[in-house]
């Protein structure tokens, strides 16, 4: 494999950056992870904008490069790879070792990428089934002090809740994907995802008034719902919403849906909605990159 790193493609075992980077000393740095679809990066223009907002709300969006879909591109051709995982970050770069940024950034871009299944109509998903999700402890900074909408590289609250699911089976079978709360206790999203769910035949999804991140699935879903007629609402609900709903599934970029089967234990499962959105969706992969 090959990486791009600073404008250049290297290989994967020496694509590093520098251990005074401000990405890795303090997560000062903005990230996207996007699927590929026949060499073709799926909703890029989203993707692109929200890195670009990312780092503006970190006070280095001039540092984005205006050829970052360049540098994808000559990334999945020096790996020979039409379906692809692709992870782009740009960091503040190597500055002295004070909290305090200059003002003058060099940034770290990175692109790396691995192989997936095809997608569309014909496809494999990443998935091996039904998501058991599980409600964890851990809730969601709110953003007032880290804002909900920045994709950046301190995950730390996305990986402290999947650690809970961890230690909740201490024999491995540990749920797939924790749901998380915000400080009110309005259920907001999953760790790495994004939740819908079907009740009184209307899909349901949590509001981006709520301190979440807007998944750019997340919005494809939202619009093939509202072409097809059926009501949306975005809300704020309660554990117990998710607990009795007729139907949910999760999203991102890599699981595309992927239905729910229990919530904390209590049987969900795959709905005619849900396979319906499933179809839809695959069908504008399809229609868009195949």
């Amino acid at each position: 494999m090959q990486y791009h790193v600073d404008g250049r493609l290297v290989p994967a075992e020496e694509a590093t950056v520098s251990v005074r980077d401000r990405g890795f000393m303090y997560g000062d740095a903005a990230f996207e992870t996007l699927r590929v679809y026949g060499g073709d990066p799926f909703r890029w223009d989203a993707h692109r904008d929200r890195l670009q907002r990312t780092a503006e709300t970190l006070g280095f969006g001039a540092a984005v490069p205006d050829d970052l879909r360049e540098r994808v591109d000559e990334t999945l051709a020096a790996n020979d790879l039409q379906e692809a995982y692709v992870k782009l970050s740009v960091t503040r770069g190597v500055q002295p070792g004070k909290l305090t940024p200059d003002p003058e950034v060099e940034p770290t871009v990175v692109v790396i990428c691995s192989e997936l299944p095809t997608g569309g109509r014909d496809g494999d998903p990443v998935w091996d089934g039904p998501a058991d999700l599980q409600t964890v402890r851990t809730r969601r900074i709110p953003s007032e002090s880290l804002p909900a909408d920045a994709k950046t590289h301190n995950y730390l609250n996305g990986i402290l809740a999947r650690l809970e699911l961890q230690r909740a089976a201490p024999d491995g079978d540990a749920a797939d994907e924790a749901l998380v709360r915000d400080i009110d206790g309005t259920v907001v999203e999953g760790a790495t995802s994004n939740l819908f769910f079907v009740a009184d035949d209307a899909l349901r999804t949590p509001s981006t008034d709520l301190d979440l991140l807007p998944g750019i699935t997340r919005d494809v879903v939202v619009e093939l719902a509202r072409e097809e007629g059926f009501p949306v609402e975005e809300g704020a609900y309660t554990l117990d919403d998710v607990r009795e709903a007729d139907e949910a599934f999760l999203t991102n970029s890599t699981w595309e849906l992927r239905p729910v089967g229990t919530v904390d234990g209590i049987d969900v499962g795959t709905g005619p909605m849900t396979k319906l959105l499933q179809r839809l969706y695959d069908e504008r992969i399809e229609r868009e990159h195949y």
